[in-house]
């Protein structure tokens, strides 16, 4: 069943390709997480969204929000990833994926390619889903969906 607006987020307990430890629990009470599923690191559309949200991770941050990116990608790649385009927020690499699952970022033909759906929630720091964005082919949709919605929670 898809997850909803409004709905208690899963739990999560990460490790990022830097190392540090990232548990939703963590953040409950304190910061507004946009968890964001991409396909894969150095795409055209995937490197334009993280850079979207690269970009405005300063203003994020002022505003308590934390910024997760997950793909099935592997530690090595997000770290060349992250150092080639200058992303000061975590990637997670989810081989199995698991946390994809857990938030429905998968579908057949993903499956097929070995990837996972490009899908952002933004996460209250009361642990519920206030937004949830699709499209495969629109960095801008999750970028400037999550800029909205970030200012509407303050």
């Amino acid at each position: 069943m898809p997850l909803t607006v409004g709905q208690k987020a899963p739990d999560f307990d990460v490790v990022s390709s830097s190392g540090k430890e990232l548990k939703l629990a963590d953040f409950a009470g304190k910061k507004n997480v946009v968890l964001y599923f991409y396909p894969g690191d150095f795409t055209p559309v995937c490197t334009k969204e993280t850079c979207g949200f690269r970009d405005m991770y300063q203003d994020l941050e002022s505003k308590d929000t934390e910024v997760i990116g997950v793909s099935v990608d592997s530690n090595d790649s997000h770290r060349k990833f992250a150092e080639e385009h200058g992303i000061p927020f975590d990637l997670v690499s989810d081989k199995n994926k698991d946390l994809a699952k857990a938030y429905g970022a998968t579908s057949l033909l993903r499956d097929i390619l070995g990837k996972m759906k490009r899908m952002t929630f933004v996460i209250g720091k009361d642990s519920k889903i206030a937004g949830i964005f699709e499209g495969e082919l629109s960095a801008s949709k999750h970028v400037e969906g999550v800029r909205e919605l970030i200012a509407k929670l303050g």
